[in-house]
């Protein structure tokens, strides 16, 4: 494919040769926003917006941050200028005769107790007191460089064992009030269709108002100025698919997922 392709947090380096665009924040109009803000994300609808105004794209892929949804929960005012900023974005690609798809990676909960302190089971220190330092690993698929959003702390972890036994280990690791599901690797593969050379020994994902770590001291949680909201078990599953034209010819037998919008925009629309 031929077109453009550019980062809203990156937005001040792009180049013709390499993105396609040479000036993005000229073009967009708006001025480079923060990684921590909801201005990441309307830079997005922004650019999304001039791109249909002006170049008619035959399929525009626009992809936003979670920074609001980690810091607000639903309903709040901050929450809710976040959506009403979205309508406005959106009710303009419609009104360009576009359609448009929307949906998510996942969903999001408060992983707090009843005063607002984080509910975290750090499992590295577990394992660690039970086997021994150095006999296993515990590896969080969250950990990325924006650890204001969430600590690094989410509810899926994948755990490598050096010589215990899974089915002892995840035994006890299922008797840990908080946590929802504890699976040896082929199971889990099978359940989560995951690829098994990217899964350790065990799986464990926590419940919903509960999130896993590593080490206690391996987690800042100094940037959280809101309480912990998270996502990456079973509870943030289900996720919300809106089209804003009919659809029509979907085999209603088999179960939906996020990645179906693309053929459910490009194939089902009336």
């Amino acid at each position: 494919m031929t077109g453009i392709c550019f980062s809203s947090e990156k937005a001040d380096e792009t180049t013709e040769a390499e993105h396609g665009i040479a000036d993005a924040l000229g073009f967009v109009g708006r001025p480079l926003p923060s990684v921590y803000s909801a201005d990441l994300s309307e830079f997005v609808f922004a650019a999304g917006v001039k791109l249909a105004e002006r170049l008619r794209p035959d399929v525009m892929y626009l992809s936003t941050t979670d920074y609001i949804q980690h810091k607000h929960a639903p309903g709040t005012p901050e929450a809710n200028a976040f959506y009403a900023m979205m309508d406005r974005y959106l009710r303009r690609l419609d009104e360009l005769g576009s359609t448009v798809a929307l949906t998510a990676d996942h969903g999001m909960n408060a992983k707090t107790d009843a005063t607002g302190a984080p509910r975290v089971i750090y499992l590295q220190d577990l394992l660690d007191r039970w086997l021994g330092a150095g006999r296993a690993r515990v590896i969080l698929p969250i950990t990325d460089p924006y650890v204001v959003h969430h600590g690094a702390l989410g509810s899926y972890a994948t755990i490598y064992l050096s010589s215990a036994s899974a089915a002892d280990v995840g035994k006890k690791l299922a008797a840990i009030p908080g946590i929802d599901v504890v699976l040896e690797r082929e199971p889990a593969c099978v359940r989560f269709e995951l690829p098994p050379d990217r899964v350790g020994d065990l799986v464990v994902i926590s419940e919903r108002h509960t999130v896993v770590g590593t080490s206690a001291d391996r987690h800042d949680l100094s940037g959280l100025d809101a309480p912990l909201r998270s996502h990456g078990g079973l509870s943030e599953q289900r996720v919300p698919v809106v089209i804003n034209k009919p659809v029509s010819g979907v085999d209603t037998s088999r179960r939906l997922r996020n990645f179906d919008v693309f053929d459910l925009a490009l194939n089902h629309v009336a």
